[in-house]
């Protein structure tokens, strides 16, 4: 399954949970995501909510559940180990 990220936004991919991890890319305007699993991590602000919650969309790539649209302010996917 994949799930939107928020229009308007070029959001950055982090290698941890947390905006002190280093950006490993930055997702299109419009972009989609698979969401392997996620882990709690840095709270942030962003157009769907504050979260601690972190998406895992790949080896080593983490977004913020703020900016991706999921439906919920929990979990939707196991949590990564």
């Amino acid at each position: 399954m994949y799930y939107r990220v928020a229009p308007g936004y070029n959001v950055n991919v982090r290698s941890g949970p947390g905006t002190q991890y280093r950006v490993v890319r930055v997702l299109p305007l419009s972009a989609q995501v698979p969401i392997f699993c996620q882990k709690p991590g840095e709270t942030v602000a962003g157009p769907y909510g504050t979260s601690r919650v972190w998406d895992n969309i790949g080896v080593g790539e983490y977004v913020s559940d703020t900016y991706v649209k999921t439906g919920s302010d929990g979990y939707v996917a196991p949590r990564c180990a």
